[in-house]
Formats: structure tokens, C-alpha cells, sequence
């Protein structure tokens, strides 16, 4: 691994690098905070990716990638004399002091609970009016109903024991049987289907599971044994829309145990 003065080294030549970029490539030079916003949604995902796949020389690639996001819109910022990467640094920095007073302070924690419990008090005398607040608006739902959840805990709004969730979670399918079964109104079905996904993620969280890991998973294993059902039908020169569902479900679990 790299000595500090190594690590500083280089940032300084990423820094110097996107100075002259943004003077002499006509490319770099047109960017603007909002042209750069969805190239960098893109990376955050393929960041994402590389996490689930595990592969770290890919983790190293997208991480430099978001770094130079970074570095790009800091830049962009001591144009307009708004902030520069030192503002960026430091703002962080100072967040990072304050609200770990366990640390850089004389405040007492007995376990990481009791940390997030004081990071939300602590955001919120920062002036943030609701425990809420900070929950990007554009966040996929399903990770950011984990997170609602999470921040609702932080301040005692949970179950008291995790097993009760379970309760929740069976009546609403319930109501969702129910609306499907006695009603018409798409929007009230969709309400109740909703309010079921909510409950499925507050019983992820709850037994520690990351919902959006886990159904992504899940994704990966249907597209898999998706894909085998496909080559075996090609290869028997059928097509899916000619095979009786029997006849896929076969190959089907011919592919899970695969």
C-alpha cells in the first residue's frame, strides 16, 4: 500500500490533470454541473456492480471514476467561485468531527445502535426539522423506503421485538388479496401492493438484510436460469411461445440445479 505522501501525491496529479483538461480538451471544457449529473448517476451504478460482482480490480476502476466526478464538479464550482475541492474536503471533515463526538469528543457510545441514534440528533441540531431529511428524492423506492425505516428507528419508531413484523407483513397481503379480489380501483390496489413491499422491507432491515442486495440476487438467479431455458429451447429448435408451461417448468428446474 501507498505511504500518505504517496496518496497525497497522486490526488495532487488528478487535481493538476483536470485543470488542464478543462482548458485544452474541447470535450471537458463544455461540461457543466447538469451535463455531468447523469454520467455520474451511471458510475454510481456501475460502482454498484462491481460490489455485487465482488470484483475488486472493478471496485478500484469505478472508485477512480467518481473520484474524478469529484474532482470534475469541484472544479466546475471555483469557476462559478462557489467552492473549490478544499471546501469539499473540509466540509466533510468537519461533518465527520462533529458527528462522531464519541470520537473526536468526550461523548460515550456502548454499541453502533446507539451511534446512529446520536447521528440523527445530531443532524438534527445541525437544523434539519424532520428525521427525514437528506433522503434523496430521486432514490430508487425500495432503497428508500430501507432508509425511512432506518432513520424512523433511529429514534425509537420500530418494532419492539422483529418477530412482530411478521404480523404486519401477513395482513397486508391480506388487504392486498382482499382489494385484488373485491375491487376495481387500480389505484387502491396499487396502494395496497405498496404498503405490502413496504412491510417486506421493514422485515429485511430488520433481520439485517439489505432488500435491494437481495432482490437484485434474486434478479441475477431468474436471468441465469432464464437464459438456460432459452439455449435448451434453441437447441431442441423450439420456441418459448410453442413450449406448454410444463414443458419450461421441466427445463426449469433442470436449470436450478445447475
Amino acid at each position: 500500500m501507498h505511504s500518505t505522501e504517496e496518496k497525497l501525491k497522486a490526488f495532487e496529479r488528478l487535481l493538476d490533470i483536470m485543470d488542464e483538461l478543462r482548458e485544452k480538451c474541447p470535450w471537458d471544457r463544455e461540461q457543466t454541473l447538469d451535463s455531468l449529473r447523469n454520467l455520474t448517476i451511471e458510475e454510481t451504478y456501475e460502482l454498484a456492480d462491481a460490489i455485487m460482482d465482488q470484483d475488486l480490480d472493478e471496485i478500484q476502476k469505478e472508485l477512480g471514476d467518481l473520484i474524478l466526478h469529484i474532482v470534475f464538479y469541484s472544479k466546475i464550482g471555483s469557476e462559478k467561485g462557489a467552492f473549490d475541492i478544499a471546501d469539499v474536503i473540509n466540509g466533510i471533515i468537519d461533518k465527520l468531527v462533529f458527528r462522531h463526538p464519541h470520537v473526536f469528543g468526550d461523548r460515550k457510545v456502548k454499541d453502533s445502535e446507539e451511534v446512529i441514534e446520536n447521528w440523527e440528533e445530531l443532524k438534527m441540531k445541525e437544523g434539519n426539522h424532520s428525521v427525514l431529511a437528506g433522503v434523496p428524492v430521486s432514490l430508487p423506492a425500495m432503497i428508500k423506503s430501507h432508509r425511512i425505516q432506518d432513520k424512523a428507528r433511529a429514534v425509537g419508531f420500530d418494532w419492539d421485538h422483529r418477530e412482530q413484523v411478521w404480523d404486519k407483513v401477513i395482513e397486508e397481503i391480506g388487504e392486498v388479496k382482499h382489494e385484488l379480489v373485491n375491487g376495481n380501483q387500480k389505484d387502491k390496489m396499487e396502494e395496497e401492493i405498496g404498503d405490502l413491499l413496504f412491510s417486506i422491507v421493514n422485515a429485511a432491515r430488520l433481520y439485517d438484510i439489505e432488500p435491494e442486495t437481495a432482490l437484485e440476487k434474486t434478479n441475477r438467479k431468474f436471468i441465469k436460469r432464464f437464459k438456460y431455458l432459452e439455449i435448451k429451447a434453441r437447441e431442441m429448435g423450439r420456441s418459448l411461445k410453442e413450449m406448454s408451461l410444463e414443458e419450461m417448468e421441466s427445463i426449469w428446474q433442470e436449470a436450478k440445479s445447475i
